[in-house]
């Protein structure tokens, strides 16, 4: 789209998501980019851009961000916010997957092309009318936000619909407003890739997967979920004013009778004092009633039962204020957040005993190979079984819970069984993923009208690993047979389904400065056990032994080393389990 001097666009992102939990719905990605920045690609060429919304430090500084109020309040407060001044304003939604230029240019050319039409909105395939995605004049949108009465939060778009206007038929228009919605977008036209790169094979897996459904938990049996809703304190911390150090607790000013009863922390008692009196108090404990203060031991002189401040001392208030760290309501961490210790220490702060969550993801582990044999002893031909025992403890490590294991035999229907057995979330599959002729995985996947997401993935090792999704919505991860490969691929690749099915939020990729990477780049990606000397520098094994995981013993991570790297370059980790 050419430059527009003439049109602005508001873009709408500010929403609470409620359908979805409360994720932050612009900041998923439908084909590898956010829907966020789907929609800016879209208004390139207008003269201003207004994001509305809460603020995004890695937007492009030409774009203006502005917050509705109160946050949340919906799209007619988030417009009023906008105040666009433009002879044409263009009205978008973040949660439109595949909005384009020529999108933006067709509404604007409809308004143009009817000259009495206040805007030009968009109408989905369904034949629904789209308020978030319509071309307006502004000076008609100004007089309609201006005739609306009362608080608009949450009014609904309809009331802002204009006597005159056109709609455009717009394939485009498709939003994504709950899960399933989400989904959708994500696997339309979808097909199995052989991946670039890990990174890919990440990125496409994430964005195949159906999310799980919410569930209300109470903080104990969330571990390893996903919160499906920000966590809001349900109480303020500290929840009355306290004292920050044993000292006294003192009102109005000194000199202070000092009282004999002591103010201990978890004290209940009734204590209050009046103007000029102290009382001796703990750490922690609740000011008496009357309390204007705490001051700490070391500033104050006990002389005749009188408490006085020492000459030198600052004047300073040693009490913490109710709510001092947060007040009810104030959002403790956001939707999409991993629920681990702080959470739910953090939660038992707040006074929340129950969250909603997805997950944790619950994953089937299964070993094939007619060789393996796990306990007794071995027969001619068998291999002991040196991961199985072990793997369950890379899959916590991932983020998700072990709640089946079984071995399988080099047979079709042992696949069959397996896929209609199990209602784990995930089922990860070691074994069976190359091209011979005891490797049955692929094929039972096409029996079961699996959808194939990854084919194949170009590094080493873990290029032969297959990624795939159920009817039903469960994850299948195929791996590599052998131990180090297994490993590796699992480490890489199973935090990618725990993100998608429980949308939870990716974490910022850990890097390190590869100080070997002359010694051990390929011409594909390899995954390498490495370890970090003192200086901090990363170093990888250009050789590791694979059927076997003696190779991991003394390493901390395993490292994703892409071809072209230079000594020094940083590179993405994945931590070894300890």
């Amino acid at each position: 789209m050419s430059t527009l001097t003439h049109v602005e666009a508001v873009i709408v992102a500010g929403g609470r998501a409620t359908r979805m939990g409360g994720v932050d719905k612009p900041a998923l990605t439908v084909g590898g980019r956010r829907m966020l920045d789907t929609a800016l690609a879209a208004v390139d060429g207008c003269a201003r851009v207004t994001v509305v919304g809460p603020y995004r430090d890695d937007l492009d500084p030409h774009v203006l961000q502005i917050q509705e109020t109160p946050p949340g309040a919906g799209p007619l407060a988030a417009l009023a916010a906008a105040d666009p001044v433009a002879d044409l304003v263009v009205v978008l939604a973040a949660d439109l997957p595949f909005i384009t230029p020529t999108t933006v240019t067709v509404l604007l050319e409809a308004l143009n092309e009817n000259t009495p039409a206040e805007a030009a909105f968009a109408v989905d395939d369904a034949g629904r009318l789209q308020f978030l995605l319509a071309a307006w004049r502004t000076p008609a949108l100004a007089a309609r936000l201006s005739a609306l009465t009362g608080d608009v939060t949450n009014r609904p778009m309809k009331s802002l619909l204009p006597e005159r206007y056109v709609t455009v038929v717009v394939s485009e228009a498709t939003d994504c407003d709950t899960p399933d919605d989400l989904h959708a977008a994500r696997t339309e036209n979808a097909t199995a890739v052989v991946a670039a790169d890990p990174d890919e094979a990440r990125r496409v897996l994430r964005e195949s997967l159906s999310p799980l459904p919410s569930r209300t938990s109470s903080i104990e049996d969330a571990r390893n979920a996903t919160l499906a809703a920000p966590l809001v304190a349900a109480e303020a911390l500290p929840r009355l004013p306290i004292s920050a150090m044993d000292g006294y607790a003192v009102a109005g000013d000194a000199p202070w009778l000092l009282r004999d009863e002591i103010r201990y922390a978890g004290d209940g008692q009734p204590l209050a004092l009046r103007d000029g009196e102290a009382a001796r108090i703990a750490t922690g404990a609740h000011l008496p009633i009357g309390a204007t203060a705490a001051v700490r031991d070391e500033f104050v002189r006990v002389e005749g039962g009188l408490v006085t401040r020492l000459p030198d001392a600052p004047v300073r208030n040693d009490a913490r204020r109710r709510g001092e760290d947060w007040e009810p309501g104030a959002i403790l961490a956001e939707a999409g957040t991993a629920v681990g210790p702080a959470i739910a220490s953090v939660a038992a702060s707040g006074e929340v005993m129950q969250v909603q969550v997805r997950g944790p993801l619950r994953v089937h582990i299964a070993l094939t190979g007619d060789e393996i044999r796990r306990t007794g002893p071995l027969r001619e031909g068998q291999t002991r079984d040196s991961l199985g025992p072990v793997l369950p403890d890379f899959v916590r490590w991932c983020g998700a819970e072990v709640t089946g294991e079984g071995h399988l035999r080099d047979t079709a229907e042992g696949f069959d069984a397996l896929f209609a057995g199990t209602d784990a979330d995930a089922i990860v599959i070691v074994g069976a993923t190359g091209g011979g002729a005891a490797d049955q995985l692929r094929a039972a996947l096409t029996r079961a009208d699996a959808q194939v997401v990854v084919e194949r993935v170009r590094c080493k090792p873990g290029g032969s690993q297959v990624a795939a999704t159920l009817p039903d919505g469960r994850a299948v991860l195929g791996l590599p047979g052998n131990p180090v490969a297994a490993v590796s691929t699992l480490l890489v690749m199973l935090p990618a389904i725990v993100e998608g099915r429980t949308l939870r939020t990716p974490s910022a990729p850990l890097t390190g400065a590869l100080a070997n990477a002359s010694e051990v780049v390929g011409e594909i990606t390899r995954l390498l056990p490495a370890r970090q000397d003192r200086s901090g520098l990363w170093w990888c094994d250009n050789a590791v032994r694979t059927a076997h995981l003696a190779g991991l013993i003394g390493r901390t991570a395993i490292a994703v080393v892409p071809p072209g790297i230079s000594d020094g370059d940083l590179v993405e980790l994945f931590l070894l389990p300890h």
